[in-house]
């Protein structure tokens, strides 16, 4: 299509009849969607791993070694041992048990997370590093991490559902069951058990934790931008980009055990041996399952993948 001029000019509509600008806009959607699924499914098994170290579930007796001063203690499996534990009980497809779900979950933080800024659109944010205008700096930092925590939570609130049920289904390894399998029929044996609220088990602790990360990453960063990285500095820009991606590494660890509780109140009490007693205690509440775990000094269990090691009262009785 050309205008008077002779010039090429873009055309309004695609061969379907779609307008273009909405075409190109679904083709994005699309390919986010698309690249979130691969990342998820290639992710999946670390998860998977993480969330059995979570419920406590140790098929593997810990092995016996010295630490970097020589002191001997007893070291749980890691990641890869665990791995090679799942494929020889389940087979390598034993890895994705619980994908389906989480892919299903991926699509719809998409939908949800592109919806709600079509809707409330973000102001732009422009940095200002001059301290003179902090104040407005600020403001706007506090606009942004607002309008962020606006659309995390909605698509927590949309999703949160798809991770119970991946949950449930990656927690039946404990205890060999097959009560969850299909997504539909997991939909249907949890509203006919427990009603809307099955699904939202374990939502609180998750949001909190999401919106704790979100204001504590985001003000810090600010902060540290603006008072420890001087303008005259010739890498200032680098260094800023830089801030809060390591600021959010560092308030992960701190926000941890709210997203420790979320889980194991996903599958608390649900009919599952890996939420049952002797493996779990039946939690009143999350701030009960909360104080549990603060008690047995676990709140950041299944934090790390490598070099665990057994409680030094279980390793002292152990080793000798």
């Amino acid at each position: 299509m050309t205008d008077e001029g002779g010039r090429q000019r873009a055309p309004l509509f695609d061969r379907n009849g779609v307008p273009a600008a909405t075409a190109t806009s679904v083709d994005v959607d699309t390919a986010i969607v698309l690249l979130g699924a691969g990342v998820t499914a290639i992710t999946h098994p670390l998860l998977y791993v993480k969330l059995l170290i979570q419920v406590g579930h140790e098929p593997l007796a810990p092995t016996p070694g010295t630490t970097m001063f020589g002191r001997k203690v007893l070291y749980l499996p890691g990641f890869f041992s665990y791995v090679r534990h799942i494929v020889k009980v389940d087979g390598r497809r034993g890895l994705f048990r619980g994908l389906p779900p989480r892919l299903v979950s991926s699509a719809v933080s998409t939908v949800v997370r592109t919806k709600v800024k079509q809707v409330v659109p973000r102001e732009d944010v422009e940095h200002v590093s001059n301290r003179d205008d902090l104040k407005t700096s600020l403001r706007k930092v506090v606009r942004e991490t607002s309008h962020e925590m606006l659309v995390q939570c909605l698509s927590r609130i949309a999703t949160h559902p798809f991770h119970v049920i991946s949950v449930r289904c990656m927690a039946q390894f404990v205890g060999r069951e097959v009560k969850y399998r299909g997504l539909f029929s997991c939909i249907v044996k949890i509203f006919q058990e427990e009603g809307v609220s099955g699904f939202f088990v374990g939502l609180v602790p998750h949001i909190l934790g999401e919106v704790i990360f979100l204001w504590c990453c985001n003000l810090l960063a600010h902060f540290i931008n603006t008072y420890a990285v001087d303008d005259n500095f010739s890498q200032a820009p680098a260094v800023r980009s830089y801030t809060k991606f390591v600021m959010g590494i560092a308030v992960s660890v701190l926000t941890y055990p709210f997203m420790l509780v979320a889980d194991l109140m996903a599958i608390n009490n649900c009919g599952l041996a890996a939420g049952l007693p002797p493996n779990l205690p039946i939690f009143r509440s999350w701030i009960h399952c909360w104080k549990h775990l603060s008690a047995q000094g676990q709140l950041f269990r299944g934090s790390s993948f490598f070099f665990r090691r057994v409680p030094i009262a279980k390793a002292t009785v152990a080793l000798d």
